[in-house]
């Protein structure tokens, strides 16, 4: 055996008693994830498998986990030649087998195979350490197999072998990864041997390179006889090296003519040379007021040049130094510096590092660095340039002064349907045969040699042969001496335009939910019908036609479905009508209809079959709806002598047609009431009335039965109208509450009655409560209540002598305003009463929910007491409900002693109505109280002298 194989052997040794060190060093943390994943699957599966089993298993895990500690202690102790033992590598082997089944036999003892979400679970533990464990051995493919192959073989033949549905799925996942394991490993493992031998050989290239120094101390014995011979060469150099001097002498000169020759180019090129120490970190640079705008100094480049570098752009060139540090990338970087007037310049830097130390780190680094700011915004706007060729939607061309294509945009393939390959290098000519088109490029051509520019309309022809309207520009491209370089062409489908043109021309004069004609085309047509007709001596009706009750409709179903039966009518008016003169939508309910040279009678029974159309049942969703509408027929040149009064005449008769009842046709005739202008008259009258204190209080007492006295009263509105004379609430208060004048109007009536109920009681004959009829609106101002609180303050009244009427419908208001209000009221101690009860929603409800004193029963049931028993039976049911509940009642409309009589016999506290006194102003009211005081006094005094 020759030394070489003996060096060789003895360093295989030393390497596989390395390779052992670290398999028992590195044995724990495999040992401890192995216990890690013991406890993680023990939590998992105790609730679904054997825990004496369980607890088993996790006994000889951790026994073994300190079995192998003990042994890895053990072998760290030994001395080197006793680790060599085989012993040790058995016990190594063993243990790793046993804790590789130990892992596999989780799958085939523990894990149920029924309950996937367990098995995902537990074996994902598993998996997880068995391939931690495996990659930690792989250097050492017999380490790997012997923990491996136990815990993946066995449990996945168990999983193959088994007939449930996952399992063989699990089986086939397991073969898998332990495959791809089983490559990695001996991939690693491959390269962990390859790195033994080179460690092998090297260790023997020392041996022998220990034995080479001694070879050369022996030959240095031999050298120093020869220094004589070289002390005689040195002569012959010296000679040598003189007239090597004056040659260098003379390349200096050389050189320095060169150097001064590029500084003169560098100057001449504004290119900024630096040298950067990296050891001092001193940055010597050129041209630095160029670049950066500073003076020629020395800088550093943390201090100096990097805070200068744009925020955006410290990440990229730091990455392109380190590129070039650590992979000698070549170093070429763009980005922009802070020159030193604030504005940010954009350089381009080159350089690479000439100097580096033992490590390979870099020592020094010199570059070039110049100001391409110029260079990068013509970039920008040849860029920005291309990008809008390209995007705009408008095609463009641009030619040759022959008129040859050079280049055209994506949307000239779009519009035209050429793609870029088919034109490019072709002549520019007209893809159309019509002779308008050919004669308009003629003129273009003429127009450019005269103008520069020619712009216009004109017929182009697609690839498919679809013609379609082109707006083309043209424009002329010249150089310094005014020769023809290029023509640039824009062009744009106005299609799409004209298309639009006509749908706004359509939406203009047709309504866009029906599609019927809409009242700006409906005038322009009526004007012209009746121009027609008067020169021809033509008749016309107009057929005003509104669908009844609609706003009912519209907030009951919502918008969209009152939308879709504003189409179905629309739908059935256009079927109705083919040949009619006009079909139009005024507004949102209403129709018109005009036709021509139709009598009487055929209008009429015309309207009669629309009435029965428009009658018959709309299927709106899942719902069937039966709607019915009001149409006011008027005639021209009858009763209207032009389209206004045509017009104003039909909607008339229609409005005349609702007020009976809807469901009908009236035609126009001057005996019609004019409704609706008498309404808004009424209403101006109204405004003014409320300024010009027109309006008039007037109190009905109401007689209390058990002492036979009067000590309350109702304030009722009277308006004293200059021409008609004094108005009754039912003439007005519908207008006030329509137009809101009902809350200055209830404000006014309650100041008063509040003041005059406060003359009562300061004044007298006595006191009087005061009952005032309330508002709806009145009652949801949220700050109704303080208002009262105001009035009985500048009144002097207490809060017990106002009783507030208010109406069932007001209480059954799910508001919070109306029930803040009148909680409010409650503790300003006003009484509220509910009036007409028994006529509206009667509910113990609400009764029971708001602080009422009082309920008026209605006149309704009063006024045919005599005639009718049910009314009987309902007035004595009130008053017994009332009284059990502990509330007044008073009843209303008493006009008749039998009336009175009932009543007294029922225990009703309370009754009004003529048969006590109408309604009477307030001075009037006061005699009438002072005249019962007056028989209360006497009645009293004639019982005190009979006794």
């Amino acid at each position: 055996m020759t030394g070489s194989e003996k060096d060789i052997n003895a360093a295989t040794a030393r390497q596989q008693l390395r390779q052992l060190d670290l398999l028992f060093e590195w044995a724990r943390l495999p040992q401890w994830l192995v216990m890690l994943a013991a406890c993680t699957v023990t939590v998992l599966i105790w609730q679904h498998t054997s825990q004496p089993l369980v607890l088993s298993w996790l006994g000889v895990v951790c026994l073994l986990t300190l079995l192998r500690i003990r042994v890895a202690r053990c072998y760290q102790r030994s001395p080197a030649e006793q680790r060599l033992r085989p012993r040790w590598a058995a016990l190594f082997y063993l243990g790793n087998a046993v804790s590789g089944l130990s892992m596999g036999l989780v799958h085939v003892l523990l894990v149920p195979v029924d309950t996937f979400a367990l098995q995902s679970g537990a074996y994902a533990v598993t998996t997880g350490v068995i391939l931690c464990v495996s990659i930690i051995y792989a250097h050492r493919f017999s380490a790997f197999l012997s923990f491996a192959l136990p815990s993946w073989l066995p449990p996945t033949l168990f999983l193959l072998w088994q007939d449930d549905p996952t399992s063989p799925y699990w089986g086939l996942m397991g073969i898998t990864l332990f495959s791809c394991m089983l490559l990695a490993a001996a991939f690693i493992n491959r390269s962990a041997r390859h790195s033994q031998q080179s460690d092998i050989h090297n260790e023997a290239l020392l041996y022998r390179l220990d034995e080479a120094r001694q070879q050369a101390e022996a030959l240095n014995l031999q050298l120093t006889g020869e220094i004589q011979h070289r002390r005689q060469a040195e002569q012959q150099l010296r000679h040598s090296h003189e007239a090597l001097e004056h040659r260098v002498a003379q390349r200096t000169a050389e050189l320095q003519q060169i150097q001064a020759r590029l500084s003169m180019a560098l100057e001449a090129s504004a290119l900024g040379l630096w040298d950067w120490d990296l050891r001092t970190d001193e940055v010597h640079h050129s041209h630095l007021q160029e670049i950066f705008g500073l003076p020629d100094t020395r800088l550093t480049m943390q201090g100096g040049l990097r805070p200068r570098v744009h925020p955006d752009d410290v990440e990229r060139v730091r990455d392109a130094l380190v590129a070039h540090f650590k992979h000698a990338k070549p170093y070429c970087v763009e980005y922009r510096v802070k020159h030193q007037d604030g504005r940010w310049v954009w350089v381009e830097d080159n350089g690479r590092a000439i100097e580096r130390d033992s490590a390979r780190r870099a020592l020094r680094m010199i570059g070039t660095r110049r100001d391409i700011t110029e260079r990068r915004h013509q970039h920008d706007q040849e860029r920005l340039a291309a990008t809008v060729f390209e995007a705009t939607s408008d095609g463009i061309f641009i030619l040759d002064p022959q008129r040859r294509i050079l280049a055209v945009n994506q949307a000239f393939s779009v519009i035209t349907g050429y793609a870029a390959d088919d034109v490019l290098g072709k002549v520019l000519a007209s893809s159309s045969t019509d002779p308008d088109t050919l004669t308009t490029y003629a003129r273009m051509r003429t127009a450019l040699l005269s103008h520069d520019r020619w712009e216009g309309e004109v017929q182009e022809q697609r690839r498919s042969g679809e013609r379609y309207p082109q707006w083309l520009q043209l424009t002329v491209v010249r150089n310094e001496a005014g020769e023809i370089t290029h023509y640039v062409g824009f062009f744009a489908d106005r299609t799409i335009n004209r298309q639009t043109e006509e749908q706004l021309r359509y939406l203009t004069d047709h309504d866009s939910l029906t599609q019927l004609a809409n009242r700006s085309l409906f005038t322009r047509k009526l004007n012209e019908a009746t121009g027609h007709a008067r020169i021809r001596g033509h008749e016309l009706a107009l057929l005003h036609i509104d669908l009844d009750r609609f706003k009912n409709i519209n907030e009951t179903l919502g918008h969209l479905q009152a939308d879709a039966l504003l189409r179905q009518v629309a739908d059935r008016l256009s079927k109705a009508l083919p040949d009619t003169l006009i079909l139009a939508r005024l507004s949102a309910d209403e129709f018109v209809v005009v036709q021509q040279d139709l009598s009487r009678s055929a209008l009429a029974q015309l309207a009669s079959r629309l009435l029965q159309i428009l009658g018959e049942p709309i299927r709106l969703g899942s719902n069937d709806l039966i709607i019915s509408a009001s149409i006011g027929i008027s005639q021209f040149p009858g009763e209207a002598h032009n389209s206004l009064q045509l017009i104003n005449q039909a909607n008339q008769a229609m409005q005349h047609a609702k007020h009976l009842g809807g469901n009908g046709f009236q035609f126009y005739s001057a005996e019609l009431p004019t409704r609706n202008a008498d309404r808004l008259h009424l209403e101006n009258e109204l405004r003014k009335a409320l300024a010009d204190d027109q309006l008039q209080v007037h109190y009905q007492p109401k007689l209390h039965l058990a002492s036979n006295t009067i000590n309350s009263a109702e304030a009722l509105v009277r308006w004293q109208h200059p021409t008609r004379g004094m108005l009754l609430p039912g003439e007005f208060i519908a207008i006030a509450e329509e137009t809101g004048l009902i809350l200055p109007l209830g404000e006014q009536v309650l100041r008063w009655a509040c003041a005059q109920a406060s003359q009562w009681l300061q004044a007298g004959p006595l006191a009087v409560r005061v009952a005032v009829n309330l508002s709806v609106q009145q009652l949801r101002q949220p700050h109704f209540a303080a208002l009262v609180e105001d009035i009985l303050t500048d009144t002097g009244l207490p809060g017990h002598l106002l009783e507030l009427e208010l109406t069932e419908s007001m209480l059954l208001e799910h508001s919070e305003s109306v029930a803040d209000n009148l909680a409010a009221l409650r503790q300003l101690g006003v009484e509220l009463a509910v009036d007409d009860f028994g006529t509206g929603y009667s509910s113990l409800a609400y009764l029971r929910r708001f602080p009422i004193r009082c309920l008026k029963v209605d006149r309704a049931f009063i006024c045919e007491l005599d005639e009718q028993p049910g009314d009987t039976a309902i007035v004595r049911a009130i008053i017994a409900m009332a009284h059990s509940m502990h509330l007044r009642v008073v009843a209303e409309g008493v006009e008749k002693e039998s009336q009175l009589a009932f009543l007294r016999s029922q225990d009703c506290d309370e009754v009004q109505g003529y048969l006590i006194s109408k309604p009477l102003p307030a001075d009037a009211f006061t005699r009438l109280l002072q005249q019962w005081q007056y028989h209360a006094d006497s009645a009293s005094h004639s019982s005190e002298t009979l006794s």
